[in-house]
């Protein structure tokens, strides 16, 4: 059964990066539509997989991180004008079948992501 999972570490401080609001888009062509929002837990996880069995079609998706309200609420940035603010990732699901796992490294200053296992 195929699923989609997430997490977000904050690299700058070395821990989960809890209370990050993660928006969710099935993406066809200039279509996003809107298919989850959650937020991150004390572990940085969301409690349940965005996306599971039937759920999950092969595709493009698109995950949007609001990364600027986190390094507001940690301290970690000010201003109104943030370097980074909604970090989107697009990624594809070749093989609905699959596990698909789309983390997030944060700090203020940059990003990574990885397909995780």
């Amino acid at each position: 059964m195929g699923r989609l999972s997430t997490h977000v570490l904050d690299t700058a401080l070395g821990k989960p990066a809890a209370g990050v609001r993660i928006m969710l888009y099935r993406v066809s062509g200039n279509a996003h539509t809107k298919i989850a929002e959650v937020l991150t837990n004390s572990d940085g996880r969301t409690d349940a997989p965005l996306l599971s069995g039937d759920a999950l079609k092969a595709g493009t998706y698109e995950l949007v991180f609001c990364a600027g309200d986190y390094l507001r609420a940690t301290g970690q940035a000010s201003g109104e004008v943030l370097f980074l603010n909604e970090i989107p990732i697009r990624f594809g699901v070749p093989d609905a079948a699959q596990h698909y796992h789309v983390p997030l490294l944060i700090s203020p200053f940059a990003y990574s992501t990885y397909r995780g296992s």
